[in-house]
């Protein structure tokens, strides 16, 4: 299992890390906000320990970020014990919160419970269509006759956005709401994002054979039975 540790005090993050690591978890280290989200698209973590008060992005909007894309357990940290602090955590998404200071023993209890807590959801973690899989929970699409590759969360919401409408076209608006939500997101980023898929999909991007453009409406899929 995969944890994400976000917070500029280098020591504390390898204290928390080594908790960690002695409980078998593979850590992820981010010093700001930016990277910690960047860390999270890129590698999918199963787990965000989020420190509130971080430069460039505090722990509240990495977490509202992540939440708006994801439901990855998130645990934010901070020194603060106000209640509207706790609050407000938990309403953008949060799973817990701890004050500092905590002990190892502490952080792992609520570690332990969050993980739990998100074992009893089950959700989707497979989509199938034709000759193309998608592992959710790996992030790896396999395509038959090919080797899996790994798919940034982008790259799999958007992946799994077509699976859910294969055959189908899907228009720009349905990528935003699905990929984004529909807060965010426009078309230079859905084009941006399609572009990063097929290098990963197609074999020449110039003559796409699963990922169609279909021009003034959206995209569709095109998958060949097994």
């Amino acid at each position: 299992m995969k944890v994400l540790i976000a917070d500029d005090d280098r020591t504390l993050a390898d204290v928390i890390a080594f908790t960690f690591k002695r409980e078998g978890f593979e850590v992820i280290l981010a010093e700001d906000g930016e990277s910690a989200f960047q860390r999270w698209e890129n590698e999918s973590p199963d787990l965000l320990i989020l420190d509130v008060n971080m430069p460039k992005s505090d722990g509240f909007s990495v977490c509202k970020r992540v939440r708006e894309l994801s439901d990855t357990p998130i645990i934010l940290l901070t020194v603060r014990s106000d209640e509207e602090d706790i609050l407000q955590g938990l309403n953008l998404g949060a799973d817990d919160y701890i004050t500092k200071p905590f002990s190892p023993r502490q952080l792992m209890a609520r570690v332990k419970a969050v993980l739990r807590r998100a074992k009893q959801k089950t959700p989707v973690t497979m989509r199938d269509a034709g000759n193309i899989h998608l592992d959710l929970n790996r992030h790896e699409l396999s395509i038959k006759g090919r080797p899996p590759v790994k798919l940034s969360s982008l790259e799999m919401r958007l992946m799994d956005c077509l699976l859910i409408n294969v055959g189908q076209i899907v228009t720009p608006e349905i990528i935003i709401d699905h990929v984004w939500g529909s807060q965010s997101g426009d078309m230079d980023m859905v084009r941006q994002l399609v572009h990063r898929l097929r290098t990963k999909v197609e074999k020449d991007t110039s003559e796409p054979v699963f990922i169609n453009n279909v021009p003034g409406v959206g995209y569709e899929l095109v998958v060949k039975e097994q």
